[in-house]
């Protein structure tokens, strides 16, 4: 039966949703999230829906892949089919065809489970590994300690305190309080939280999205940030301790995060609140 690449539109997000829930298991190797859609959900449904890429056959979804910014297609695939060789060329065919709807032409980059199929078919092709990302994993069975900052959680009347805080934190982020309700309305957002530190002061000093996949699944965080004017006294930390008893809150079995791992001084925040570095993980670039 063949493979059908697909765009759910609006109407079938739900479904994606649920499906990135269902693949996401401890010990599985990084991959697309339903926080990485509800995160992309601050540009609105039909941003979202416009986003998204699906892999099916016989009615049933196989992959799912989130156009995350110009040239980046960031892939979840169903755990029994990652070695699956007609998905595998499917995928590969069409992410190399901007014919197809899913990569423009030029540099682009492929973010896809390690150990999938369709990773060694895109190496066969010419495409080159790019740089290498650290994912960290703290594991939730036992408590979670106190943060030793306080800690809010961000509902609609703290909208403009989380917007100011990220964009603060990242130089060229352009969160709004717009942005923040567009991605509470969200699908994804129903197992997540927002999360504020604050400093003895009272300023807003660090922010953590955090979300869940459902009882007994891994949780992401994505994004945190400190402040640009508060860095260097533990508040990264802080709040990264506060997302994992979030997430335990929420039922996850695990709390992950990702980030260069050029940047070592994000690498040092997550392993002093308790994660644990995974090995490397690199998308597969095509440079022309």
């Amino acid at each position: 039966m063949a493979i059908a690449l697909g765009r759910p539109g609006v109407d079938g997000l739900g479904e994606v949703v649920g499906v990135l829930r269902g693949w996401q298991s401890d010990g599985a190797p990084m991959q697309l999230h339903p926080g990485d859609v509800g995160w992309f959900w601050r540009f609105g449904a039909q941003a979202t829906a416009a986003a998204v890429r699906t892999w099916s056959r016989g009615g049933r979804i196989l992959a799912v892949g989130l156009l995350d910014g110009p040239g980046l297609l960031r892939l979840a695939i169903a755990p029994d089919v990652r070695r699956d060789e007609e998905l595998a060329r499917q995928l590969a065919a069409d992410v190399r065809a901007p014919e197809r709807g899913v990569l423009p032409e030029g540099r682009a980059n492929v973010e896809a489970p390690t150990g999938a199929l369709v990773q060694e078919l895109l190496s066969g092709y010419g495409w080159s590994v790019d740089e290498p990302w650290t994912p960290l994993c703290r594991d939730l069975a036992g408590p979670v300690p106190d943060p030793g900052v306080r800690i809010e959680v961000a509902g609609p009347e703290q909208a403009p305190v989380r917007a100011a805080v990220q964009r603060a934190s990242f130089d060229r982020s352009t969160f709004s309080d717009g942005h923040w309700h567009a991605m509470a309305a969200g699908i994804p957002y129903a197992d997540a939280r927002c999360l504020v530190a604050y400093d003895d002061e009272g300023n807003a000093v660090a922010t953590v999205t955090v979300w869940s996949a459902g009882p007994g699944r891994p949780g992401l965080l994505e994004p945190m940030g400190v402040h640009r004017d508060h860095r260097r006294r533990g508040y990264g930390a802080a709040i990264s301790v506060a997302a994992a008893a979030a997430l335990r809150e929420l039922g996850s079995s695990s709390a992950l995060v990702c980030t260069p791992s050029s940047n070592g001084g994000a690498v040092a925040t997550y392993r002093a609140a308790g994660f644990r570095p995974r090995p490397e993980v690199r998308d597969h670039c095509r440079v022309t």
